[in-house]
This record gives C-alpha cells, structure tokens and sequence, in this order.
C-alpha cells in the first residue's frame, strides 16, 4: 500500500470513529437532559412538547387528525416512512399493541415522513388499525424538535395521560420497550 492510500484509509477511519463518538456523546447528553427542570421527560423542550398538541395532520383519506384529540390517554407516536425496512418490519408490532391495549386507554398514532401517495399505496397492500398522519419530510423537524436529534427512523415518542413527553426509542420497538410503557398507564 503506497503513503497516499495509507494516509487517506487513515483519515476515513478517524472520521467514522470521530463520527461514532458524536453521535454517542449526543446520546448521553440526551438521556441526561430528564430532570434539569428546563426540559420534558426525554430531552425534549416543554415548548416543543406544548407545540406538538396544537398539530394537525391529514390522514391518508384526507381527514383531519388533531393531536390535541389524543390528550388524555397514553399515546405512542411513530414516526416511520414506507422507504425504511425497520420501520416496515415493526408496523406489525405497533399494530398489534394498539389492538390488545387500546381497550386499555392506550393510542398509537404513525406519523408517516414520507410521500401521501407512497404512503396511501403501502397501507392499501398493508392496512393499519391505529391512525396515520402525513407529516411529509416536516415530520423530520418534528421529531427532532420531540427529542430525535440525529433525525432517524423509526423514532417513537410516548405521552402519559397528562401529555408529558415520557419515553424516547430511537430505532426499531422492541416487545421489551412496549412491556416497559405499558407500565406507565
């Protein structure tokens, strides 16, 4: 291997290592942020978590769906987009969740970050129980504004009854996460 090469394999790996360490500092400094008194549970800014409640999305009907209707009861949000296999494999789960608990006052809604016309074509093949809200390429500005700061997906948020923003997961649900909110209500 000449110096050049050598020099430059260097350089990448320094950058993904350098890279890797940042996003783990940023999550550290995240799971940190509860219990400051300036932030909500998760890291999220009260504003922001105040902010969310007075939004509106349309459904892939065409509806309105008010996240202010959601107040008052659990809610499990998840941002997901029909172009990311995790989120696609862990529709299934939420759907699930959302049958079984919903009788327990639980909610789901899925904030598709997508295209309306990927997004209708994908639940026509593959059908929800829980709504969905289109949040279009904004969703990634709202989920990092709920606490998503590398602005991944899936991203799931959950509210207690009060609306207090109490639980993060960046990357896909797991039956553990679910088992652990559940505990919340």
């Amino acid at each position: 291997m000449n110096r050049k090469t050598f020099l430059y394999s260097g350089l990448a790996v320094v950058s993904g290592l350098t890279g890797v360490g940042a996003a783990w500092w940023r999550m550290q400094a995240r799971d940190a942020a509860p219990g400051d008194g300036h932030l909500a549970k998760g890291g999220a800014p009260n504003a922001a978590v105040q902010a969310f409640w007075r939004l509106s999305f349309d459904t892939p009907t065409g509806a309105s769906l008010a996240m202010e209707s959601f107040r008052g009861k659990p809610l499990l949000l998840n941002f997901w987009a029909t172009w990311c296999p995790p989120c696609i494999e862990e529709l299934p789960m939420l759907d699930g969740f959302f049958s079984v608990n919903q009788k327990k006052n639980w909610q789901v809604v899925g904030l598709a970050v997508d295209q309306p016309s990927a997004v209708r074509k994908w639940l026509q093949t593959k059908p929800l129980s829980f709504p969905v809200g289109m949040a279009g390429m904004a969703g990634t500005d709202l989920s990092r504004s709920l606490g998503n700061s590398s602005g991944g997906l899936p991203f799931s948020a959950v509210f207690d009854a009060a609306g207090q923003l109490r639980h993060l997961k960046t990357g896909k649900v797991t039956p553990e996460d679910l088992a652990q909110w559940l505990k919340m209500a």
